[in-house]
This record gives C-alpha cells, sequence and structure tokens, in this order.
C-alpha cells in the first residue's frame, strides 16, 4: 500500500505530472486498446529506470477513472446524427477534480502497491510483501466506489517477493470486471513467467535528446543550459535518473573526480586526500557509490568511444568543457582493451573493498594509484 507516510503518495512525482515526454507510441497504444472496447486487465509497463514508466502508469489511471469504459462514451449516433468524439490523449486538465484527487491519494477507485514501512524496524521494507498485494484482494472484492474501473499500479513489481507475486498471480488469474492492473518493471525477465503471460507488454525506451532535453528544461529549470545538457548525457535518456543525478550532485561529483584524474600521474595529493574526506564524511555511502558507479560508467564510455575512435566525433557529446580533451589524452596512455581491462580491474577493486568493508577513502586512494600505473 502507499506507506508509512500519508504525506509521500502526495508528494510522489507521478502523481503530478501533466506532462509524458517522448512516448507517443506508447500513450496511442493505450488509447486505441481503450477505445477498442477489449481493454487488457493487465499491463506490464517495462523500461529502463526513470524513463517515465510510472508517469505513464498514472497519466493512464487518471484517464480510465475521468472517462471510464469507452462504451460508456461511444453509444451510438445522436439524436442529429453525429457519433460522440473520442478523447485522442490520455492527459486530463490539471484542474480536473480527478488529477486532483490522485495526487493527494484520495480516489477509492485507484490502489498503488509499493514497498511498505515497517512500523517494527522503523524504516521502509525492501520488497513488497504479500499484506501489501492482499489489500489489492480487499479492494477489489468490492463494488467501485464511482461505477466505472478500478485501478491498481504496482510499482515496482520487480520488488515483490514469492509469496507477494503469488498473490498477485491469483489477481491476474482471475480479474473482476472493470479492473485495471498496470505494472511496472525495470527487469521483467526477473517477474514469474506466469504473471508476464497474463499481461499485455508495453515497452518504454529511453528517450532522444529531441525529447530528454525539453523534459530536463521542464523538471529542472533553476539549472544552465549546460548543466542540462551534461546531465542529459549522463543520464543517458532517462529524465527520472537526470532528476536523481542533480538532486545528488552527481556532474559536480564526475567533475572533480575526473578534474583529479587529469593530474595524473602527478596527483595533487592534499586536493586527492580532500575528496577522501568528503566522501568519508557522508556516513550512509550514498555519494561513494554514486562516484563509484559515476566513475565506472565514464570509464565504459572512454572505452567504447576510443574502440571507435569517436571521441569528440560523431555520437560523443560533452558532458562538461574539457571532458574531451581530457579523453584524448587518457586515450593515448593505452589502447581501449586496456582500458576495458581496466574497467573490470576497477570494478572488482570497489567491490573487493566494499565487501570487506574497507575505508572509502582508502578505496578512493588504492584506486588513483591503479589509475596511476596506467598513466606511467
Amino acid at each position: 500500500m502507499s506507506g508509512h507516510d500519508p504525506q509521500q503518495a502526495a508528494t510522489w512525482g507521478p502523481r503530478h505530472a501533466s506532462v509524458l515526454f517522448g512516448h507517443a507510441a506508447a500513450e496511442k497504444a493505450l488509447l486505441e486498446a481503450w477505445a477498442s472496447g477489449r481493454l487488457p486487465h493487465a499491463w506490464l509497463i517495462t523500461g529502463p529506470r526513470g524513463v517515465g514508466k510510472s508517469t505513464l502508469a498514472f497519466r493512464f489511471a487518471r484517464f480510465l477513472l475521468a472517462h471510464g469504459p469507452a462504451s460508456a462514451i461511444d453509444s451510438g449516433p445522436s439524436l442529429f446524427g453525429d457519433a460522440p468524439v473520442l478523447p485522442d490523449t490520455l492527459a486530463i486538465p490539471e484542474e480536473h477534480p480527478i488529477f486532483h484527487r490522485i495526487a493527494s491519494a484520495g480516489h477509492a477507485d485507484l490502489i498503488t502497491v509499493e514497498r511498505s514501512w515497517d512500523d517494527k524496524a522503523e524504516r521502509w521494507r525492501g520488497d513488497i510483501v504479500v499484506q501489501d498485494v492482499r489489500a489489492v484482494n480487499e479492494r477489489f472484492g468490492m463494488t467501485a466506489a464511482e461505477g466505472g474501473y478500478r485501478v491498481c499500479i504496482v510499482d515496482a513489481a520487480d520488488d515483490m517477493n514469492v509469496n507477494a507475486a503469488n498473490a498477485l498471480l491469483k489477481i491476474l488469474e482471475e480479474p473482476p470486471p472493470n479492473a485495471i492492473l498496470l505494472l511496472i518493471s525495470h527487469a521483467p525477465g526477473s517477474l514469474l513467467p506466469t504473471i508476464r503471460s497474463r499481461c499485455r507488454r508495453l515497452a518504454l525506451k529511453p528517450l532522444d535528446d529531441e525529447a530528454l532535453l525539453p523534459a530536463l528544461d521542464r523538471l529542472l529549470p533553476d539549472l544552465d543550459a549546460a548543466e542540462r545538457r551534461g546531465l542529459a548525457v549522463l543520464a543517458e535518456g532517462s529524465p527520472g535518473r537526470a532528476v536523481m543525478l542533480a538532486a545528488q550532485g552527481g556532474l559536480k561529483l564526475l567533475h572533480g573526480l575526473l578534474d583529479m584524474v587529469g593530474q595524473l600521474p602527478k596527483p595533487d595529493i592534499a586536493k586527492l586526500h580532500a575528496f577522501g574526506d568528503a566522501i568519508n564524511r557522508d556516513k550512509s555511502g550514498a555519494g561513494f557509490h554514486l562516484m563509484t558507479e559515476l566513475f565506472r560508467w565514464w570509464l565504459a564510455r572512454l572505452a567504447r568511444a576510443a574502440a571507435a575512435d569517436r571521441i569528440g566525433g560523431a555520437g560523443w557529446a560533452e558532458i562538461f568543457p574539457g571532458e574531451t580533451a581530457l579523453a584524448r589524452r587518457l586515450a593515448t596512455w593505452q589502447g581501449p582493451e586496456r582500458w576495458a581491462e581496466d574497467w573490470e580491474q576497477f570494478g572488482r577493486l570497489l567491490d573487493r573493498g566494499e565487501s570487506v568493508n574497507l575505508d572509502r577513502k582508502q578505496m578512493l586512494l588504492n584506486l588513483f594509484a591503479a589509475l596511476g600505473r596506467a598513466a606511467r
């Protein structure tokens, strides 16, 4: 269900999103299925994290609860002989009462299933448990409060444990009339085959720059255009990832890290230690994990671009000023095959350090020692 904090659902981004970027084909598929009068009762919305799956699910839920079944609209020619006009978009105006009620988690015919709050442990559960799914059975066992559809959004279906997945499967096998289940999945291969087979699949792809940049203009208006372009490269087509990276200072973090890489083989030791101290002050480890994730991503980018001889060329977008020059310089240290090998080696180095709970600053120093050997 919606979780421990009642305000959490009310501030969840997709509930408030009135615009969907870059998924016109998916929206058209949902509209056509609804207009046909044979709307599948279960949809599996797949794609990378942050590309808009939840936004699309809430957009469709608002549409269904606002319009009801297509048959309720398309009831044949009117007195004057003209047939009713069906909607050509899933969009519901922000001032519409349905929009407000869903944004505030106050619609009786919409239920969301996500990781819930564990009162005993005082934290969010690591997965969706069977009690969360049983609540759907209880709600679906009742008559729709407003006589139309009842909609359930599972975000994300990948988070269900075995018992929860089996409980959801029973609902999929015997869905009540006018009940629609929207399952969001980042990794559909991890779901039970029996769940996948009972859903119509709708795959969302990462956004291209033509769709992503306007999305970031809207989502991150306080950043300048250069920062948004840099985040667009890092996000690889995912608006949600771009927003997360902006919130966590990912662009600045990668810039600082690569600035020190550029000093190799003679790094500024005081600067490197200060960077390590800053990483260590974050006891949650989130900053360190983000730093390692971004650095491994950047090394993979370097190896791929060097192998194709396109650093600074077609398909290469500079993240921040000086990044292209640094990539070209590093490409002279060794061939792309060696960089690919180093990517694996550095990954093992960081993973091993994490597994034995090695000091994060020390792991950073070890990483730069290994990079220094490559520079020489």
